[in-house]
């Protein structure tokens, strides 16, 4: 066997200890999956990469774990935006462990054999991989979108007009309700004349993204006090702020979409409808000289 230095053996604990915790994170990912075909997907990816592990460990002669506290980020990971969002997190992350493949092959060929299975087998599986929640993308970007721009500028403008939390959250909250409903009906009646069989889960994409936007806006509103308008305000455009980015980022990385754009697109507009009905709100006030 070749004779490895220090510096060499090093890269190779670090990728061992890369690929028996990826093994550990797609096992985790398919226990979850009740789709067999799926499942099948995320096992082989898993069982490749115990292989390439194994391969290192007759270089190492060390039986190292897998790291528990990376496992964990990628279990949460997957509860929260699903395993596609997770697999192609994880890709992005290989950057170390490519330059560490290439500079491992100049003495071990093996490593370049490695590399070039971990490139082709796993992106072509992952390209395989079809969840559910991504093919309702669309309705969730509608009940998101319209969440956001209706309800950034409704509450805005309430602010102002009313300058009370409680009366604003109250508003807010029959306001955002409301529209949920209509959004999800709308949803469902735009989906069943397109002919969708599932028209119904569509709906559902849609009014979910749109009352989880609705609770989260409303919620500053809730908990400050009745004059802490101002506070209350500012907490919620920031909450829009980070919403947009969260929720871009996420259709950004599980769609190959280019992120800057689409996140300044939805910022802009929804930034811009909460300031013209914040001033909106402010002159109503002046103009027929409501005081509360």
């Amino acid at each position: 066997m070749t004779q490895l230095n220090k510096e060499v053996i090093d890269k190779i604990r670090v990728l061992q200890t890369n690929e028996i915790t990826e093994y550990v994170v797609y096992t985790h990912l398919a226990r979850r999956l009740k789709d067999e075909h799926n499942k099948n997907i995320l096992l082989k990816i898993g069982e490749d990469e115990l292989a390439h592990a194994n391969i290192w460990k007759s270089y190492t002669n060390e039986d190292i774990k897998p790291k528990k506290l990376t496992i964990l980020f990628y279990d949460i990971l997957n509860v929260i935006f699903g395993y596609t969002f997770t697999l192609k997190i994880m890709e992005k992350g290989e950057e170390k462990a490519n330059k560490y493949y290439d500079e491992i092959a100049e003495v071990l060929p093996i490593a370049k054999k490695i590399a070039d299975e971990e490139e082709e087998h796993e992106l072509a599986l992952i390209a395989m991989l079809d969840e559910e929640r991504l093919q309702y993308v669309g309705s969730m970007v509608l009940g998101l979108n319209d969440a956001l721009v209706e309800l950034t500028g409704t509450i805005a403008g309430l602010s102002f007009a009313l300058q009370n939390t409680k009366l604003v959250a109250l508003s807010g909250l029959v306001t955002g309700i409301s529209a949920t409903l209509s959004m999800a009906s709308s949803e469902f009646l735009s989906a069943r004349s397109d002919g969708n069989a599932n028209a119904m889960k569509s709906a559902s994409y849609t009014g979910i993204m749109y009352i989880v936007a609705v609770s989260l806006l409303v919620l500053p509103y809730l908990l400050l006090p009745e004059d802490a308008y101002l506070p209350a305000l500012i907490i919620m455009l920031v909450t829009v702020l980070a919403i947009i980015f969260v929720f871009t980022f996420y259709i950004s990385v599980a769609k190959d979409l280019p992120f800057k754009r689409r996140f300044w697109e939805m910022a802009i507009i929804s930034f811009s409808v909460a300031g013209l009905s914040f001033v909106i709100g402010l002159v109503i006030k002046q103009v027929l000289g409501i005081d509360i």
